[in-house]
C-alpha cells in the first residue's frame, strides 16, 4: 500500500509539472520549452515572448496551481465536516457573499466615483468583503448550533439571501454593469497579476496550512460527532477551525479569480479512488495536486480555441460527469 502510494504521489508530481511547462508553451503565440527556460533564467531578455511569458502565463499558470489545490482541500474539508459527498467549498454561502460584494461595486456605479469602479483592486477588496461577512455570520452561529446538518442548512440561507440582493441590484442597474458583472462570474485566472499574488499566496497558504493541521481530526469527524467527542477531539472548535480555513482557501480564490465551478466537488472523489483511503493524511496531499493539475489542464484547453473560453466552462465539463457518476454510484 505504501509502495502504491509513493508511485503515485510520483506520477501526480510529474504530471503536474509536465501540465505546468505544456500551460506556458500554449496559447496566441506558441513558446518553446527551450525559450521558457531562456527567459526564466535571462530574465534581461526584453522580446515579446519574454513579456508574455514573465507577465501574463507565469502568473496564471501559478494562479492555477493555487486555485486548483485550495479549492480541492476546501471541497475535501468540508465533505468530511458535512459527510455528503457532494458538499462543495461554496455550500457556505461564501461564494455568493463574494459575489454580493462584487455586485455592489460594479452595479452601485451611479454612487461611486468612476475611479474606484473601474479598479481591479476594488472588485478584489468588495468580493473578500463580501465573503468575510458571511463567513463571519456562519462562524458565529458555528458556535451556536450543536450539529453540522444545521450549519449546512444556514450556509445555504445566507446564499440565499446574498444571491436575492444580488438579483435586486441587476433588475435595477444598466446593461453595462450587469455584463462586468456577469464577466466576473465565468472566472477568470488571467486576471491575478504579480501584484494580485502578493495577496493570494499567503492567504491560500494560511489556508492549506490550517488544513494540514487538522488532518487527524477530520479523520475522527468522518466517524461521527459523537465518535469524534469519545476520542478527545473538541468538536465545536474543530468545525470552527474547518469553516476558517475553508473561508480563506475558497473566498480568497474567489475573490481574485471569481467562482471556479466543480473542482471542489469533484476532486476529492478522484483522490479517494486512486489512493483507496479515507485518510487525510493521504487525501490532503493527494486533493492537492490532483486539483492543482485539473486546473491546469482546463486552462490549457480553454486555450485551444481562437479565443479564450472561461475557465468555468471548462471545470464544469470536467466536474459535473464526476457528479452523475456519484449520484449513480450512491443510488
Amino acid at each position: 500500500m505504501k509502495n502504491r502510494s509513493t508511485i503515485l504521489f510520483s506520477t501526480l508530481t510529474a504530471m503536474l509539472l509536465v501540465l505546468f511547462v505544456v500551460d506556458l508553451v500554449f496559447g496566441s503565440i506558441h513558446i518553446s520549452p527551450s525559450n521558457i527556460f531562456d527567459i526564466i533564467f535571462n530574465r534581461n531578455n526584453g522580446s515579446i515572448e519574454s513579456e508574455i511569458l514573465l507577465n501574463f502565463r507565469l502568473p496564471k499558470a501559478f494562479t492555477a496551481i493555487i486555485a486548483g489545490a485550495s479549492l480541492s482541500i476546501a471541497g475535501l474539508m468540508m465533505q468530511t465536516l458535512f459527510r455528503n459527498p457532494l458538499a462543495d467549498p461554496y455550500i457556505l454561502g461564501v461564494s455568493s457573499g463574494a459575489s454580493l460584494g462584487v455586485a455592489l461595486i460594479t452595479m452601485a456605479s451611479a454612487m461611486l466615483p468612476a475611479m474606484l469602479v473601474n479598479s481591479g483592486w476594488a472588485m478584489i477588496i468588495s468580493a473578500i468583503a463580501g465573503a468575510s461577512v458571511v463567513l463571519l455570520l456562519v462562524v458565529g452561529v458555528s458556535f451556536r448550533v450543536q450539529n453540522a446538518v444545521t450549519l449546512l442548512i444556514v450556509g445555504i440561507m445566507f446564499g440565499t439571501i446574498a444571491g436575492s440582493v444580488v438579483s435586486i441590484l441587476q433588475n435595477f442597474s444598466n446593461p453595462d454593469a450587469i455584463k462586468l458583472f456577469v464577466m466576473w462570474t465565468f472566472g477568470s485566472l488571467s486576471a491575478v497579476t504579480w501584484n494580485y499574488m502578493q495577496v493570494l499566496l499567503p492567504v491560500s497558504l494560511a489556508g492549506l496550512f490550517m488544513a494540514f493541521m487538522l488532518h487527524k481530526k477530520m479523520d475522527g469527524l468522518l466517524l461521527g460527532e459523537n465518535y469524534a467527542r469519545g476520542l478527545g477531539i473538541k468538536v465545536i472548535q474543530t468545525r470552527f477551525l474547518i469553516v476558517v480555513a475553508t473561508g480563506l482557501l475558497a473566498g480568497g480564490i474567489t475573490a481574485f479569480t471569481g467562482p471556479i465551478a466543480f473542482v471542489g466537488v469533484a476532486i476529492p472523489h478522484i483522490a479517494r479512488g486512486l489512493f483507496k483511503t479515507s485518510s487525510h493524511r493521504i487525501l490532503l496531499p493527494a486533493s492537492l495536486l490532483s486539483g492543482a493539475s485539473l486546473l491546469l489542464i482546463c486552462d490549457i484547453i480553454s486555450q485551444i480555441p481562437t479565443y479564450t473560453l472561461p475557465i468555468n466552462t471548462i471545470s464544469s465539463l470536467f466536474g459535473a460527469p464526476v457528479i452523475l457518476w456519484i449520484i449513480l454510484k450512491k443510488k
